[in-house]
């Protein structure tokens, strides 16, 4: 995939998708939440972090070399 494709697919992906996955994210926990009821901090964190990991790991090629001149 060229430079110029990975740049444009990239600001696409944070100005589109992050904040789309955010909302999926904090609602998966609204549902938990209700579901389970409230969970340690600790593993409302784990989870957090979790899902911060997970989002990036299908777009590592999209990302890698987009900050290189």
């Amino acid at each position: 995939m060229e430079l110029k494709t990975r740049k444009r697919l990239s600001i696409l992906i944070l100005v589109i998708g992050m904040p789309a996955y955010v909302v999926a994210a904090v609602s998966l926990m609204n549902w938990l939440d209700g579901r389970f009821g409230r969970q340690p901090i600790w593993i409302e964190l784990l989870i957090y972090v979790a899902l911060g990991v997970l989002w990036a790991l299908p777009f590592k090629r999209v990302f890698s070399g987009v900050g290189k001149g």
